[in-house]
C-alpha cells in the first residue's frame, strides 16, 4: 500500500533526479542544479537516497574538502543522506523508511526554498515516494539505445516503440498519486546526456525514438551534457562548471574545455524553467571568469 504523503508536507519546490540505470550522470546533474540555485540566493537543501553508493554525497563532502583546504569560499547545500533498509525489507520497514524521509523533508522544507533529491540507480521504495513528490523530475539519460529502455521497449528491426518501460510506468503512478493528492501533477525533464558531436544515424534514431516517447509520456527532452574528461576533474574537488574558473579555484590552469562546459550547463539550467533560476544567461560570465 503506498505511504499517505500529506498535503501540508510540501512547501519547498522539490526537484527529483531519477532514473533506474546507473552511469547516467544523476548526481552530476543534481550537483549542478543545486550549486546554481545557491548562486541565484535561494535556500537549498539536497538529500542522497541512494545509502549504498553515495555519489552525491561524496560530491559534497569532496567540495566542502577542497573549500577547506583552498580558502575558497564554495556555496554548499544543507545535505542529508538516507541509509535505506535494502536486506529484503518487509512491508514494515518500507513504511518505517517513508515516514523518516517525510519528516525530514518535512523538516527543510521550512527553511529552504528548493530540496534537490539524487536518487538511486536502481528500483527502490524511497525514490519511488520521492518520485510522488516531485515538483520537478529530471531523467538523464546516454544518448544511446543501450540505455533509451529504461523508457520504453524498443523493436529490434524497425527501432520503433513498442510501449513504457518499468520506470516510465513508475513515473506515471508517481504523477497519478499527485494528482489524487492535490490535483497537479510535475514538469518531467529527459536530459539527453553523452550527446555526441556527430551528426549519426544513431544519434538521428534515438532523437525520433524521444520524440515517440515524449509524446506518449508526457516529457519535455532537452540537450543535457556531453561526455567531457573536465565533468570528472569537477567531481574530484566537488566542483561544477558555474564556480568561478580561475587557476585557484579550479587547480589547475582553466582550458577552453571548462569555458564549453559551463556554456552547456548553463543552457541546460535555463531548460529547466526552474522559477528560482535567472532566464538571461546571469549565472555566468565567461569574459570575467575566463579571464
Amino acid at each position: 500500500m503506498p505511504l499517505e504523503i500529506p498535503s501540508d508536507v510540501r512547501r519547498a519546490t522539490i526537484i527529483v533526479v531519477g532514473n533506474e540505470k546507473g552511469g547516467s550522470g544523476k548526481s552530476t546533474v543534481a550537483m549542478n542544479v543545486a550549486i546554481a540555485l545557491l548562486k541565484s540566493k535561494q535556500r537549498v537543501a539536497t538529500l542522497d537516497l541512494d545509502g549504498r553508493q553515495k555519489t552525491f554525497t561524496h560530491y559534497i563532502e569532496s567540495r566542502y574538502a577542497w573549500a577547506q583546504d583552498a580558502g575558497l569560499g564554495l556555496e554548499i547545500p544543507r545535505h542529508v543522506y538516507f541509509i535505506e533498509n535494502m536486506d529484503h525489507p518487509t512491508a514494515e520497514d518500507e513504511t518505517a523508511d517513508g515516514k523518516a524521509l517525510i519528516e525530514q523533508i518535512d523538516a527543510l522544507t521550512g527553511n529552504h526554498d528548493f530540496i534537490v533529491i539524487d536518487t538511486p540507480g536502481r528500483d527502490s521504495y524511497l525514490g519511488r515516494l520521492a518520485h510522488a513528490m516531485a515538483d520537478t523530475l529530471i531523467t538523464p539519460l546516454n544518448d544511446s539505445f543501450v540505455d533509451i529502455d529504461v523508457l520504453g521497449t524498443v523493436e529490434r528491426e524497425t527501432l520503433r516503440i513498442t510501449g513504457p518501460s518499468h520506470y516510465a510506468q513508475m513515473v506515471a503512478e508517481a504523477r497519478r498519486q499527485r494528482q489524487l493528492r492535490d490535483a497537479s501533477g510535475f514538469d518531467w525533464i529527459v536530459l539527453r546526456n553523452r550527446l555526441s558531436f556527430h551528426n549519426s544515424r544513431n544519434t538521428r534514431c534515438v532523437g525520433l525514438a524521444l520524440d515517440d516517447l515524449a509524446r506518449m509520456l508526457d516529457f519535455r527532452c532537452v540537450e543535457g551534457l556531453a561526455e567531457r574528461v573536465v565533468f570528472r576533474e569537477f567531481y574530484s574537488r566537488g566542483l561544477t562548471a558555474l564556480d568561478s574558473l580561475d587557476a585557484k579555484t579550479l587547480g589547475v590552469r582553466p582550458t577552453l574545455s571548462h569555458v564549453t562546459a559551463r556554456l552547456e550547463v548553463d543552457n541546460l539550467l535555463r531548460s529547466l524553467n526552474l522559477a528560482g533560476l535567472p532566464s538571461g544567461g546571469e549565472l555566468v560570465d565567461e569574459k570575467r571568469d575566463a579571464a
